[in-house]
């Protein structure tokens, strides 16, 4: 049986250089030389998971089958490669020292003192190992969160360079992301800040295998050579990422510097040859040179972090890809949109997606985006917390419920049409408890939804507390709202749409964590599809 090999990708100089969207394209790359890949997040903050964080402060929580609420960095991992995340394949510090408490409470050390050496770093190895032997990978990659010199960090990189003592010098890898900035004034590349950062990496005892250099301008051949000999680090595994027109360019650019060549040279594996022709003409050519654009409108409250919908907007570009189409996004903010009048931002887009959130804050302005796309027959999308403020616009202006609204935010209301789960009720702790992962929805037949999917069961990933009240579905159902998904077991409504219109439907789930950029979800598609049909006036 083949041993696993593993990668751990480090980062330096500054945050957000992209380590998770370079960890996804390594993956890829590799899996496309026909090995088994996986992939993990270390994040070093204490909480837990980052389900009760802020979306300004942390960006979009991922939701896996299994129920976890992740880093966005999975995102990335599953939308380039084949691999299926689950609860294990992301690890914070509080999730680890979590665990370490609860065994020296139980007594399980036997008196002895807990450090951070052995302890910690056992207990970080020891989920390694987990995800290799529960995803059966050939090579697993470790992606570390913050930048090396992080105080928060030094637990997890220690784990890191115990690993290659454990398993051996020709079954770990060291990756190194770091930025190579030009100075305008200079006219100059600098190299020094990455010289810096990989000596910190080394004073750790890690020295890094392959460097990745973040840059806007090429690198010439003697900023790799000074690299190369004040890094300690042979000139071929100096790689340039120069800044990309799509994300998705990105794997072919290191398949181009034969990234995968090195990678698997360090290893001793000798694997299937791939030229990722598939993906530069079905997916990256498609996203630079489309043959038609759209303009989708996307009415949220967290619209002013790029990450906090992040799975939305590349969902919308794998809908674009599978349309031969551009998507241009406006993006507008749902409280902006309560103080004028919706045509004044809605009336120049194709399409409009409504997506989900928490709390009261910018709800009337949703409601108002989809009052508009109902009148006036635009296409419409809305995900979890959109799906609800549909429900909602409906109860008030064809139901006749003009007071109707969600306990969420109005726990006195007198039309609840959206209400607690039953099983929410008595829920004290905030962090993990919503709907949460994968669930069943059988589609009704004829529908749109079942047209959409082209199936009758389904199934789709949650991350919520409230639902549609089944006391209003008859009521709603004589004045033309369609419930097209039910989750059987509990009898929960998970799609809502509506005949007369072109293209309306809601979902309570999240679609877009399924979408990929060479398998588009098909409720995205369609609306992509359906707005490009307006456009051109069907």
């Amino acid at each position: 049986m083949k041993m696993t090999k593993f990668i751990f990708i480090t980062g330096g100089v500054i945050s957000s250089l992209g380590k998770g969207i370079a960890s996804a394209s390594i993956a890829k790359i590799l899996e496309t030389r026909g090995l088994n890949v996986t992939l993990m997040k270390f994040d070093p903050y204490i909480n837990v998971d980052p389900g009760t964080m802020n979306p300004y402060q942390h960006g979009e929580v991922y939701v896996t089958d299994d129920g976890a609420e992740t880093d966005l960095d999975l995102g990335h991992y599953e939308r380039f490669t084949h691999a299926r995340t689950t609860r294990f394949n992301n690890v914070t510090t509080g999730q680890v020292y979590n665990a370490v408490i609860s065994r020296e409470r139980r007594g399980d050390y036997l008196g002895k003192t807990i450090q951070v050496i052995p302890h910690i770093t056992d207990e970080i190895k020891e989920r390694i190992k987990k995800v290799a032997d529960v995803s059966q990978a050939e090579i697993v990659l470790v992606e570390i969160g913050g930048t090396v010199g992080d105080i928060e960090s030094l637990p997890f990189l220690e784990a890191a360079r115990q690993f290659r003592q454990d398993r051996g010098e020709d079954n770990v890898m060291y990756i190194h992301l770091t930025l190579v900035p030009y100075v305008r004034s200079a006219e100059e590349i600098k190299t020094k800040p990455t010289q810096h950062s990989v000596q910190t990496l080394r004073e750790i005892g890690i020295q890094p295998d392959i460097l990745v250099c973040r840059t806007e301008r090429p690198l010439s051949s003697e900023v790799k050579e000074k690299i190369s000999l004040f890094c300690n680090i042979k000139k071929e595994s100096v790689i340039e990422a120069r800044d990309a027109q799509t994300i998705y360019q990105i794997p072919l650019d290191f398949k181009n510097q034969i990234l995968d060549e090195i990678i698997l040279s360090h290893f001793h594996l000798i694997c299937k040859y791939s030229e990722m022709a598939d993906w530069q003409t079905e997916v990256v050519e498609k996203i630079l040179h489309p043959k038609a654009s759209v303009r989708i409108a996307v009415v949220g409250k967290y619209i002013g972090l790029q990450d906090a919908y992040k799975s939305i907007y590349e969902a919308l570009i794998h809908a674009g890809i599978s349309n031969d189409a551009r998507v241009e996004i406006k993006k507008i903010d749902s409280e902006e949109l309560e103080q004028c009048r919706p045509e004044e931002l809605l009336q120049d887009l194709d399409a409009v997606l409504v997506p989900g959130g928490f709390g009261s804050r910018g709800i009337e302005g949703k409601i108002k985006a989809i009052e508009y796309c109902r009148r006036q027959q635009v296409p419409f999308l809305g995900l979890c917390l959109g799906m609800q403020c549909a429900v909602i616009e409906f109860a008030r202006n064809v139901a006749g419920l003009k007071d109707a609204n969600s306990t969420e935010f109005q726990p006195r209301t007198r039309h609840p049409v959206i209400s607690l789960l039953a099983e929410q009720k008595n829920v004290k702790d905030m962090g993990g408890t919503m709907r949460l992962g994968a669930y069943p929805c059988k589609l009704r037949k004829n529908s749109l939804a079942q047209r959409v999917y082209g199936k009758d069961l389904i199934s789709e990933r949650h991350r919520h507390r409230y639902e549609f009240n089944n006391v209003y579905r008859r009521q709603f159902a004589e004045k033309g709202l369609v419930f097209s998904g039910i989750h059987q077991k509990k009898d929960l409504v998970e799609i809502v749409e509506l005949k007369s219109h072109p293209y309306f439907i809601a979902v309570q789930f999240h679609p877009e964590f399924l979408s990929r950029p060479d398998c588009a979800h098909p409720l995205f598609r369609e609306f992509i599809a359906a707005a490009l049909q307006k456009k051109a006036g069907c």
